[in-house]
């Protein structure tokens, strides 16, 4: 029998500010429970696991009493989303329960609201950014206006055709640029919502979950995006091997 309010354990390692949360319910009667966030220089590995078991630990639940487990998919620091999937996809397949997954995009964008076109960033580093559009129905709330992609500041300024709001932590890397550039045509989200927050991913994967639809817990993978260095380095090695013969 399929929870109606399912309770959902979701992680997110997408950026520099790492985050557990524990929640029952989704976008419409969601409930968090607990929320741990860390934004700092360790690395992700090191604090995930003791954010999940603190977690668990002041709810007084095991993992057997969770109906489900959620990532952000990304796209974000490569490391740091192999550690979120690594970990998920153990959890998941450990206590046999369906493994959730959506965009970190996605859930910077579910605590924003308003009337303008909203552009998610993320520091994309190589001189990029990772964007997605938003578009707001007559509620506030947003939803996804076109695919994900990772490119310049300067191309992302080509896509700005009428005022617009920003979030994410691209801004901390280019927000001045991009307000120099755009003026009052920009409107930044609060400082507080630049990071991705682990109780939206919770909220809008309940809603995948309501739907019968969950991830392959062997095969999923994240959202890369963009190939990673090694990718790039390889392919290199390949082209000029063949070159060679």
């Amino acid at each position: 029998m399929i929870a109606v309010h399912p309770l959902i354990l979701a992680l997110d390692t997408a950026s520099s500010c790492s985050s557990v949360s524990l929640s029952r319910g989704g976008v419409e009667d969601g409930e968090l429970l607990a929320e741990f966030r860390l934004n700092s220089r360790v690395t992700h590995s090191r604090r995930l696991l003791s954010g999940v078991e603190w977690i668990l630990k002041e709810n007084q639940l095991s993992f057997g009493d969770l109906d489900a487990f959620a990532v952000g998919l990304g796209p974000g620091s490569f490391t740091g989303l192999r550690i979120a999937m690594a970990t998920v996809k153990g959890l998941a397949a450990a206590s046999e329960k369906p493994l959730l997954g959506v965009s970190t995009l996605d859930a910077l964008a579910f605590h924003c609201s308003g009337d303008r076109p909203l552009c998610v960033l993320l520091d994309a580093r190589k001189k990029e950014v990772y964007r997605r559009w938003y578009s707001s129905d007559a509620a506030g709330r947003y939803h996804p206006d076109g695919d994900i992609g990772a490119l310049s500041p300067e191309d992302l300024l080509a896509e700005v055709r009428q005022p617009v709001l920003m979030a994410g932590d691209g801004l901390l890397t280019y927000g001045e640029y991009l307000t120099q550039e755009l003026g009052e045509k920009l409107r930044c989200a609060p400082l507080s919502l630049h990071y991705p927050s682990a109780a939206a991913i919770a909220f809008l994967c309940c809603e995948e979950f309501r739907r019968g639809n969950s991830l392959d817990t062997a095969s999923a993978a994240p959202l890369y995006v963009r190939a990673s260095d090694a990718e790039l380095n390889l392919r290199n090695k390949e082209e000029q091997a063949s070159h060679t013969k």
